[in-house]
């Protein structure tokens, strides 16, 4: 699965962290669950946004998590090609006090899905937290209108 002016493929899909489902599909509308920033199951940086984890690295992290919702729903939906646009993104940020760059932080996340679903940027919380699962410094949540009808296997090349 590889979107606009991407070279490498979405990772793949997220496995659960607990009881629940990585991703709710309902009326044309896809909800992910928060994901964390994990390749292979495993986190790939933990600490707190601001003080252990700098702002490049928390950008890097954001972008990890938003490439890990995206491949919860195209797995979903046979492909990228699927998705129609992401309508909303929620990134949570585990910030020390006195952090401000909550925005700088989630834009890697809209530059991800630009990247790789292309359309407009969808609109976007950045809540900073005092603390998120395993030591994770975001976690992403996306909502995600997707394709009705047959899908075009080059919709997602925008």
């Amino acid at each position: 699965m590889t979107g606009a002016g991407s070279s490498s493929p979405l990772p793949p899909p997220p496995r659960a962290q607990g009881d629940y489902q990585p991703l709710s599909v309902h009326g044309g509308v896809a909800y992910t669950a928060g994901m964390t920033p994990r390749r292979d199951g495993l986190l790939t940086v933990t600490g707190t946004v601001g003080a252990e984890v700098d702002l490049a690295t928390a950008a890097e992290a954001t972008a990890v998590a938003t490439a890990n919702a995206l491949a919860a729903v195209a797995s979903a939906v046979g492909g990228i090609a699927g998705i129609d646009r992401v309508l909303a993104m929620t990134v949570y940020i585990a910030a020390a006090p006195g952090f401000t760059g909550h925005s700088a932080v989630a834009d890697a996340g809209t530059a991800r899905i630009r990247q790789l679903v292309g359309g407009p940027p969808p609109a976007r919380a950045a809540v900073g937290v005092a603390s998120l699962p395993g030591g994770s410094p975001v976690e992403v949540a996306l909502v995600v209108a997707l394709r009705v009808g047959p899908v075009d296997p080059g919709a997602g090349q925008r």
